[in-house]
């Protein structure tokens, strides 16, 4: 549904996903399932997804990066081994140490880095200030004064997103831009014709050697042999 590659990229993430699930315990993004209960505990409260869809941030990353570096991101999603534990989850709670995996990751895919973190933070400072708008509160008449009252807001978001919210907080902020798709790269259209053309050029070949065997089979059966036998008497006479 969301393109060859983009499907592809989630299947790994998804792989990712499954491996953390496996050396922790538990599934990442459980401090949104929290937030979620927490929420509906409180009368009137409003509970918002507000992060960018996902497709949009997968296209955006992927037609971010050329060929050779969605093969190194594939490559390295696909062999993730590394053992990780409670105690590196909490290392992450350090901000130097965020602030440092973040730095390796911008050298090794800054690209890749601007679309799924930046973006992000720009579009979660955003959502995060619609929300924190302050709430007007009814009026008896048209003549009475506005009155407005703050509006609380609990945002919950990933630790790696913190700085870039501080960061664009007072900034004005314009989320067309990076709500927009990219057209396919070159690459991109010939990639996604070979993988279509090998897919179906193996469909085809295995169809005809399926075929070629049963014709053998069903020649090989006494009964056809027998038919086939009497149909050449038949044809001589």
């Amino acid at each position: 549904q969301n393109g060859v590659m983009s499907g592809l990229m989630q299947m790994l993430l998804l792989k990712v996903s499954a491996h953390i699930t496996e050396q922790l315990g538990m599934a990442p993004g459980g401090e949104f399932r929290e937030a979620f209960k927490e929420a509906s505990k409180v009368p009137f409260c409003k509970f918002h997804l507000g992060d960018r869809p996902i497709p949009v941030t997968f296209k955006r990353a992927i037609a971010a990066l050329s060929f050779w570096q969605k093969v190194k991101l594939a490559w390295g999603l696909c062999f993730l081994s590394d053992p990780i534990s409670k105690d590196d989850v909490e290392k992450c709670k350090q901000k130097d140490l965020l602030e440092q995996m973040m730095a390796e990751m911008i050298g090794e895919f800054p690209d890749l880095h601007r679309t799924i973190v930046s973006e992000r933070d720009i579009y979660l400072t955003y959502m995060l200030k619609q929300a924190a708008k302050q709430i007007e509160l009814p009026r008896a008449s048209e003549t009475e004064p506005r009155k407005y009252i703050p509006a609380v807001v609990v945002g919950v978001v990933g630790m790696g997103h913190v700085p870039g919210i501080e960061k664009n907080w007072n900034s004005d902020l314009n989320i067309q831009e990076i709500m927009s798709v990219p057209p396919p790269s070159a690459s991109s259209k010939i990639f996604k014709f070979v993988v279509k053309a090998t897919i179906f050029g193996l469909m085809g070949y295995g169809c005809y050697r399926i075929g070629q065997r049963t014709v053998q089979f069903i020649l090989s059966m006494p009964a056809a042999q027998n038919y086939l036998q009497k149909l050449t008497e038949i044809r001589s006479q």
